[in-house]
């Protein structure tokens, strides 16, 4: 793929939960990767974008350690040799409560890719980039992107999370200008903890069972949710308790892709004037099981939901639907579908930009923000 820029070059843009890869290096992590390469083999970007939650897995204290091979692996293997400029921003502080958001972001650029420039947001100006660079532990010194961390009153009734965002600004040049985006479009993916709305699943499972509640003695607080078949020996259907989601068929949340459980995946709706999606036709991201031998097992703490997105501005998705952008180039969908990846399925969105789409400007670069 070497040689100039051309038309219809790619884009990857791929958010993951990565939590479960720390836990078991020799299974998960080595499976994670491979799929991972398979997935850039099989749609040849340009440009990819990596955005990684829960860096360091859940014991971080103990497994940071092993996110600079992580990285270091990444950056090195034959896979990933034609991309010659890297940028990895880790955030691996776990000491500072106050900033630690466990974040991590990946870019990598493809040697044919010429002219490329990410934002300094301190010096307020676009930067060619060059090389490969790793930037760990105090990103907020790093003034190449944007991170926070969400405020503890986000969260009341809740331990401070380690929730947060880390924001970067690129510029392709004269790639993607294009005179009818006056606003610089902008990608935001990442786990969202979106769930489902409940009742509504619920009901739907659950239509012609009875309800038992199971209280707590002293406080009378319900304790558990038993839902059984009015016939069939009162067969146990669903159970729900604090971090438990038993339903005795798990394959209605894989048939269709899930299709069924759309409809009552809502969360996103209030920002419906500002945030937009492609077509989800995947099944649902989260609780798969870490077991890694049970590629398409879901795991009975939560029920399956689509947390993990790839959104965009209207100008964004004006860009990725543009009609010479061949739907074949076009791939909104989860990695590794048969085979265990963690407890998230990575989600990742693929689309091919036309060079030179507009008339240029001189004087400012357009960019996309990613988020």
């Amino acid at each position: 793929m070497a040689g100039k820029l051309t038309a219809g070059s790619g884009i990857l843009l791929v958010t993951a939960n990565v939590g479960s890869l720390f836990e078991d290096l020799d299974n998960l992590q080595k499976t994670w990767l491979r799929e991972f390469y398979q997935t850039v083999q099989s749609h040849k970007p340009h440009f990819i974008a990596v955005h990684c939650q829960e860096v360091g897995g859940k014991n971080y204290e103990a497994s940071m350690a092993h996110v600079d091979c992580f990285v270091k692996e990444l950056l090195s293997s034959d896979a990933m040799k034609e991309y010659s400029r890297a940028r990895v921003y880790l955030d691996e502080n776990y000491k500072s409560q106050e900033h630690f958001t466990a974040l991590g972001s990946c870019y990598f650029l493809h040697e044919s890719l010429k002219n490329i420039h990410q934002f300094d947001f301190k010096a307020k100006k676009f930067k060619k980039v060059v090389g490969k660079e790793i930037y760990s532990d105090t990103l907020e010194s790093t003034s190449m992107l944007e991170k926070e961390k969400f405020p503890q009153d986000y969260f009341p009734e809740c331990k401070w999370s380690r929730k947060g965002f880390i924001r970067t600004r690129w510029a392709l040049a004269d790639w993607i200008t294009d005179q009818r985006f006056e606003k610089v479009p902008y990608f935001v993916f990442g786990d969202f903890n979106f769930r489902l709305d409940t009742r509504q699943v619920i009901e739907s499972l659950c239509s012609t069972a009875t309800m038992q509640t199971v209280r707590v003695g002293d406080t009378n607080e319900v304790e558990k949710l038993i839902f059984r078949e009015s016939e069939n020996d009162r067969k146990v259907v669903l159970q729900l308790e604090k971090k438990l989601f038993n339903y005795i068929n798990q394959d209605v949340f894989r048939e269709n892709n899930g299709a069924l459980f759309l409809q009552f995946d809502s969360e996103l709706s209030c920002f419906k004037e500002r945030l937009h999606e492609l077509e989800i036709s995947f099944p649902p991201s989260y609780p798969y099981s870490e077991d890694s031998s049970q590629g398409k097992q879901y795991m009975d703490t939560r029920c399956p939901a689509w947390c993990d997105r790839v959104l965009m501005s209207a100008t964004a998705k004006d860009l990725v639907l543009k009609p010479e952008n061949e739907e074949k180039y076009l791939v909104y969908d989860n990695i590794g579908p048969n085979v265990c990846m963690g407890d998230h399925k990575p989600v990742y969105l693929s689309f091919r930009l036309t060079a030179g789409a507009g008339k240029p400007n001189a004087n400012k670069h357009k960019c996309c923000n990613v988020q």
